[in-house]
């Protein structure tokens, strides 16, 4: 923890490489991924403050929408399309992804309620092979289940509808640094 408090008394020691930001902020792409550690949406894109809109959830799950009882994760999405105006939506899943892994071995998972509870939003349960410890066939089809997800929301469908909103699906290697996108075109995750 040390490093990371010595970085954050430093950090601030530069007022005038952060006063910009004090006038708002224009994102243009909401990053939805997972809380893993391991993933650092601006050290993948290599965005500076204020140019990335994140949204970090346990296995990057976009919850059912439902307006009776909103959540942390619809609101975020909502304000990010409707305030922000963002015109991109990444959804990004990644390798050796602890919750898929879960989900496609059938772990059990009641000593930890709340992440069962919680990854029962990943329907429908992710497939691949049990043996592959980076869940790679899992974690694609997981990225494109959020991605239908994200359409049936009504702020989604209606940028998408006028074209003013693009949705992408990307799987990070944690273990190469790799990035590969869904291509509609070939239904395959390629190099970007």
């Amino acid at each position: 923890m040390q490093p990371l408090i010595d970085n954050a008394r430093t950090f601030g020691q530069r007022p005038e490489e952060f006063a910009r930001l004090a006038e708002g902020q224009s994102p243009e792409v909401l990053f939805i991924t997972c809380s893993d550690s391991r993933v650092v949406p601006a050290l993948i894109t290599g965005a500076r403050p204020g140019e990335l809109f994140e949204l970090r959830t346990a296995g990057n799950i976009v919850p059912p929408y439902t307006s009776d009882r909103p959540t942390g994760e619809t609101a975020t999405i909502e304000y990010a399309v409707e305030v922000l105006g963002v015109t991109d939506i990444v959804v990004c899943g990644h390798s050796h992804c602890g919750a898929v892994g879960a989900l496609v071995r059938g772990d059990d998972l009641d000593a930890v309620p709340a992440v069962r509870d919680w990854l029962t939003h990943a329907t429908p349960r992710p497939q691949g092979p049990v043996e592959d410890p980076t869940v790679a066939d899992g974690v694609q089809n997981h990225v494109l289940s959020q991605l239908l997800r994200l359409r049936s929301y009504p702020c989604v469908e209606k940028r998408l509808a006028d074209g003013r909103l693009r949705l992408r699906g990307w799987y990070y290697e944690v273990h190469t640094g790799a990035v590969r996108e869904h291509r509609v075109d070939t239904d395959k995750f390629e190099i970007l």
